[in-house]
């Protein structure tokens, strides 16, 4: 045992020189300008952060984000499991950011949809009713989780939380995957095409007031083109809980063309077969 001694100090004393005469330092997060170590969390939030300000400045920057209106022409096709319930209806869309809209369907355009805020009402040859509830609560909840609210609202917002979830695949394509939180506990995934930083797909998720069951909408772009400084999904997806549930081709798409106001008010009598409305 007196032998052991002696030799055990010898071991320490080497390795107390290999190290410079002082223990290893702990792992600390990368140092900020000043020097001074950022929090794991405060990284991911800068770097989910960064990732959204790509996107933004992918989709055409200041040219994105100026938008005022858009109109656009299309076909759209719902579809239930998967599978198509219909040969297409053609549409025209007509937005006023941040929350008027208008939706015209069939090739006649007779059948209308208004939307003004939280209220919305639908238009035919019968005259001017109300949205029902149900339908009226589907479209706000979209248009609050939509990718432009997201990215012009929600980015800004000092109360959202951003987190980086790292690498993904979306619509086959690896991808950023990006969760925004707000300060209700909602949440939206965005995932970003790890080249082109395009928007691939968006997620989110809402439990149902009469069955508690939890549901999860997806959306799904692509087809990108550039339209007056802004790059344009001209394909969307959409999922329901995992099945395909719509899908919109565009034919024609513009921005911030003037848009008459009698358009979004369903007692004008407005006639787009009779008044120029945008190129189509």
């Amino acid at each position: 045992m007196k032998q052991v001694f002696p030799i055990l100090l010898l071991v320490i004393s080497a390795w107390w020189q290999s190290t410079g005469g002082s223990a290893p330092a702990p792992a600390q997060a990368a140092p900020s300008a000043n020097g001074s170590p950022i929090p794991t969390e405060q990284e991911n939030a800068r770097k989910a952060k960064a990732l959204l300000d790509q996107a933004i400045e992918a989709l055409g920057g200041p040219a994105y984000l100026g938008i005022r209106t858009r109109s656009q022409q299309g076909r759209t096709y719902s579809l239930h499991h998967g599978q198509s319930t219909s040969s297409g209806i053609l549409f025209w869309s007509f937005f006023e950011f941040p929350d008027n809209e208008r939706i015209e369907l069939t090739k006649e355009r007779d059948v209308t949809e208004i939307f003004v805020g939280d209220k919305g009402w639908e238009v035919t040859y019968k005259g001017v009713r109300e949205q029902e509830p149900k339908d009226l609560t589907d479209y706000l909840r979209r248009r609050k989780f939509s990718l432009d609210v997201v990215l012009r609202t929600w980015v800004n917002d000092p109360t959202v939380a951003l987190f980086y979830d790292g690498f993904a695949t979306a619509a086959h394509n690896p991808a950023d995957q990006v969760t925004l939180i707000n300060s209700k506990d909602e949440g939206v995934d965005l995932y970003l095409d790890t080249l082109t930083h395009l928007p691939i797909k968006k997620t989110f998720s809402w439990r149902d007031p009469v069955d508690r069951q939890k549901n999860v909408e997806e959306e799904v772009y692509g087809n990108y083109r550039l339209v007056g400084g802004v790059m344009t999904a001209w394909d969307v997806t959409r999922y329901f809980n995992g099945d395909m549930s719509g899908e919109r081709f565009l034919n024609s798409v513009s921005y911030n063309e003037k848009l008459d106001p009698a358009m979004f008010d369903p007692h004008s009598g407005y006639d787009p077969n009779k008044k120029p409305s945008g190129k189509h």
